[in-house]
């Protein structure tokens, strides 16, 4: 229960990582729907990422502990936001 947990903790952060970044980089946001779907993908990837890497909060330390719970938020929304841009940046060059 703690992975499933910390996963839907990864992407609801990544949507908010990913609709932060849509209004601080207004250039490359995709609305609100899209923001929240490349943040929600994102969430997932880092957290995947940083469990691949070990460093992946709930799913490593075995229980939904604070560190945990920090780990998820930051490699949710850091993802989301990462891949907003990515895919924002890609959509502005292929529009022109």
């Amino acid at each position: 229960m703690e992975g499933l947990t910390g996963l839907i903790i990864q992407l609801v952060s990544g949507a908010v990582g990913g609709n932060i970044a849509g209004g601080l980089f207004k250039n490359l946001s995709l609305g609100t729907l899209g923001n929240s779907i490349a943040g929600i993908v994102g969430g997932g990837l880092g957290g995947y990422i940083l469990s691949m890497l070990g460093i992946g909060g709930a799913e490593a330390a075995g229980s939904m502990d604070l560190t945990g719970i920090l780990t998820s938020v930051a490699g949710g929304g850091v993802g989301g936001g990462v891949l907003l841009a990515v895919v924002g940046a890609l959509k502005k060059a292929f529009s022109k």
